[in-house]
């Protein structure tokens, strides 16, 4: 700590010290919300990234969605670190790509089917995000309903099975290249029957 003519000078060192002193007002020492950060948070980093890829069509976000998660997840944390963290950590990535989403008007196929599948446990869910989530997982259902239907196996087998190529075309029993005609024709009339609904 630096006292100059005007009271305390803001340092690394004083600035640390100013974090653990609001942290422990709050409950959680600096020290221990760094702790729990890293054994409990980090470790999830790999499936998050894995839900982020699967969900946003820029790879070049990632990284920036992932700190925003972060920081909304630490900053929830300061007054008491949530147990079991998975739950939140994915609840908050939901929301945020929501919002993204609602920004862009834009619903990409595999980020609305990814957002879908992963409903998780939360203590106090968001109940409009829950509405926008459903409302959108509906009009993708509607729209998958119009599709052809070899068309639409093959995109249930990929984006909801997880299947590969070659599984869709053992289980359709037709050629890889043939399954990837299904995936590409039925991903480009999803996108145009989305924004034809998405449209006002």
């Amino acid at each position: 700590m630096i006292l100059g003519g005007g009271g305390m000078v803001e340092t690394p060192e004083t600035t640390r010290e100013l974090d653990d002193l609001h942290a422990r007002s709050a409950g959680v020492s600096a020290h221990d919300l760094e702790a729990w950060f890293v054994s409990e948070v980090l470790p999830l980093e790999p499936a998050l990234m894995l839900f982020l890829r699967h969900s946003w069509r820029h790879a070049g976000d990632l990284a920036d969605l992932r700190q925003d998660i972060y920081v909304r997840l630490y900053e929830m944390a300061k007054a008491k670190p949530p147990h079991p963290v998975k739950p939140l950590l994915f609840t908050i990535a939901r929301n945020l790509l929501i919002d993204r989403f609602r920004r862009e008007r834009i619903i990409p196929i595999e980020g609305v089917a990814d957002l879908a599948e992963i409903e998780v446990a939360s203590d106090a869910p968001a109940p409009d995000r829950s509405v926008i989530a459903r409302d959108e997982v509906r009009r993708l259902e509607t729209a998958l309903d119009k599709l052809p239907p070899r068309c639409r196996e093959a995109v249930m087998l990929r984006r909801v099975e997880g299947l590969s190529r070659a599984e869709i075309a053992l289980r359709m029993g037709i050629s890889k290249e043939t399954v990837g005609a299904h995936l590409r024709d039925g991903a480009r009339q999803l996108i145009d029957l989305l924004h034809d609904q998405a449209a006002p």
